[in-house]
């Protein structure tokens, strides 16, 4: 694979499965503690990482579960932000100045914070009451934060239930995950380039998804194609498509679709089947296509986003080579103050 190393992607991601057990036994001190929120906040694509971890919890959980953005908290000062939450922090360099701030400012209410890091010797790292670093990189860095907010996620499910059968199967099936994933990216490399191929000269994309993989098409669309190639998007939520998107739709408008399993997937079949009476540059990105053998139907819907994501990042490995614009070119994120 171009650019790749895939033993360190297995050691990072085999990381982040790895702290399963230390991450179940502090969700289970904390709620037994007595604390009684949750709130998932990341500054940026690390805080967009969470969403499917946090809508899992929201939507299947009787634990009030929170997801909001580190810089917001600190100007509004939502009441739901008090002694009794639980702050995840998700901060790959454990530098990012507002989830600093955001540690502090659990420290002087007497919330608890767990601090997700890639380095250990960071300021947030350091600050949190609780950190668990795995170290990544920003090709790596995704798939690592999903996972570790999966199970974050799980480990509420099972202190809430009080039912462990349910967590340990699943678990099971994550230990399986970096290997499949890394297959997974050696099945799509020819794909990835073509798809590289054909939309490195386009100007502007609509990228759009639904349920678990929203925070993904969100995430490549801001963090990669934006930020890391200057290429100008509109992330959509699939259900908000047609409530106004829709009318930026044209034949030579291109349009990224991730689809994923579960319920939500009618709402992709949807934006795709409208677009592609449009447009002749829908492409589609589906993670039931990936094989996956040992995965259930219902932890392939919940690792559907790291799966899009470990095939985006080859798609990008062939779009910055043949755009002659690495991935790592800024000019103003951490190079301007702002």
């Amino acid at each position: 694979m171009l650019n790749f190393d895939e033993e360190r992607y297995l050691e990072i991601e085999s990381g982040a499965v790895a702290l399963a057990e230390a991450l179940d036994h502090a969700i289970e001190d904390l709620l037994s503690g007595g604390k009684g929120k949750i709130i998932f906040a990341g500054a940026g694509g690390a805080g967009m990482l969470m969403q499917p971890a946090a809508q899992l919890l929201m939507r299947r959980s009787s634990v009030p579960v929170f997801w909001d953005r580190p810089a917001e908290m600190m100007a509004t000062e939502p009441v739901y932000f008090d002694q009794n939450a639980i702050v995840i922090i998700p901060s790959l360099s454990g530098t990012t100045k507002e989830s600093i701030e955001l540690v502090d400012a659990s420290h002087r209410i007497g919330a608890t914070t767990i601090a997700l890091t890639g380095h250990a010797d960071s300021p947030v790292a350091e600050a949190a009451d609780l950190n668990f670093t795995n170290f990544a990189e920003d090709d790596t860095s995704s798939e690592s934060f999903y996972l570790q907010s999966l199970l974050i996620a799980l480990s509420v499910l099972r202190h809430e239930s009080g039912d462990s059968e349910e967590y340990d199967t699943a678990l099971d099936e994550l230990r399986k995950m970096p290997e499949l994933l890394l297959a997974a990216k050696q099945s799509f490399e020819n794909q990835a380039e073509e798809w590289a191929e054909a939309i490195k000269d386009e100007e502007y994309h609509i990228i759009s998804a639904a349920g678990p993989l929203w925070a993904e098409a969100w995430y490549y669309g801001t963090c990669i194609l934006e930020e890391m190639q200057w290429i100008r998007t509109r992330p959509i939520q699939a259900a908000d498509f047609f409530h106004g998107t829709l009318e930026l739709l044209e034949p030579e408008v291109s349009l990224i679709l991730l689809k994923g399993s579960g319920s939500s997937r009618a709402l992709s079949n949807r934006v795709e089947d409208f677009s592609k009476t449009i447009s002749t540059k829908v492409r589609v990105l589906d993670t039931d296509e990936v094989d996956l053998p040992g995965i259930s139907d219902r932890v392939r819907e919940m690792v559907s986003p790291a799966i899009a994501s470990a095939l985006l990042e080859r798609v990008s490995a062939h779009l910055e080579v043949k755009r002659d614009h690495p991935l790592t070119t800024r000019r103003y994120y951490r190079r301007v103050e702002y």
